[in-house]
């Protein structure tokens, strides 16, 4: 049966990877899930990632979690738009998470981007994720 919601699954490993102490987890690969990860990667939550092709036009992420002194540089990873209920926001109206402690992950007619990148560009778009 198909996945519903394969960007909260990929969210969710690495949520679940983190609670484990893994140092590397895999997920389904897919563009958008690349593009988040890189967005977290350019922020600094995590390591890095890589794409491994497994055969038969599949292929999987790589992701390196990251972490400070044993415990995980991600604390709250938050899916906000879901299938059921997308959340859209223009350039003003861009969530701040945690007084710009963290990060929102917004996906843009210019690419996915980090609130922060987004007000620079002055786009909006839709808000997939929070982090801190």
């Amino acid at each position: 049966m198909a996945m519903s919601d394969p960007l909260g699954d990929m969210l969710t490993r690495i949520r679940n990877g983190q609670m484990a102490s893994k140092s590397a987890i895999k997920a389904p690969a897919s563009k958008l899930r690349a593009n988040v990860l890189e967005v977290l990667r350019r922020e600094g939550y995590i390591r890095g990632f890589e794409t491994v092709e497994l055969g038969g036009g599949k292929s999987e992420l790589s992701i390196e979690l990251k972490y400070h002194n044993g415990e995980p540089v991600i604390r709250e990873l938050r899916r906000v738009s879901k299938p059921g209920r997308r959340i859209y926001k223009g350039v003003n109206d861009l969530p701040s998470v945690y007084n710009g402690l963290g990060i929102a992950i917004v996906s843009t007619p210019r690419g996915v981007l980090s609130d922060a990148e987004a007000r620079e560009a002055r786009v909006g778009g839709e808000v997939l994720c929070t982090v801190f």
